[in-house]
């Protein structure tokens, strides 16, 4: 069994990679030079035919033809969980689904869409204020597919916006700390 995952600088590759590290499950990284545009020529897009990063292949003959091939940050990341036994129910699976599209959809597009930042930014950092709880996962009975995909973002909040004022939302706050200071984190990001 090998997973090989495909990624490039500043692409979304960081959330599986994270979940990968953070769950130790092996695997193969390959950095492509989106500068070169790997991503936009063959043998990549065999694999995505889109050409975006992140993209998974899990060579495995338990596989529909020995192979699986996935993009979208979200699907490999709801893959990886049920791949870790962490997502076996139709209720665990659900909720990793629920809180990974938020995260990708709703979360995302606060915080990286100009128009929608000023309106929707700080209602839904209101409401992660009150549901995140320091050393708490999202989920389950710990850290988990919901954590990666929500933190990932909040922890883009001081690289992306280092001007944005978090003090209203200490739970956030405290958040983002914990996960700039996870091993796991901080060796995908580049930070140790």
């Amino acid at each position: 069994m090998t997973l090989t995952l495909y990624g490039g600088a500043r692409t979304r590759a960081s959330m599986p990679r994270w979940y990968l590290e953070e769950k130790e499950i092996s695997y193969e990284w390959q950095m492509l030079d989106m500068r070169n545009g790997e991503h936009s020529r063959e043998p990549y897009l065999s694999i995505n035919p889109f050409g975006k990063l992140p993209a998974l292949v899990h060579e495995d003959p338990t596989c529909p033809g020995g192979r699986l091939q996935l993009f979208e940050s979200g699907a490999i990341l709801l893959y990886l969980a049920e791949l870790s036994g962490e997502c076996s129910t139709q209720a665990s699976r659900s909720l990793a689904a629920q809180w990974v599209l938020f995260a990708n959809a709703t979360l995302a597009t606060a915080l990286f869409v100009p128009s929608n930042r000023e309106k929707e930014f700080p209602r839904l950092m209101a409401v992660l204020n009150e549901l995140l709880k320091p050393g708490q996962p999202l989920m389950g009975h710990g850290w988990g597919v919901a954590d990666c995909a929500v933190n990932a973002y909040l922890a883009y909040l001081p690289m992306f916006f280092p001007d944005l004022d978090l003090t209203p939302y200490p739970s956030v706050q405290s958040t983002i700390a914990a996960t700039q200071a996870r091993p796991a984190y901080r060796k995908v990001m580049g930070l140790t």
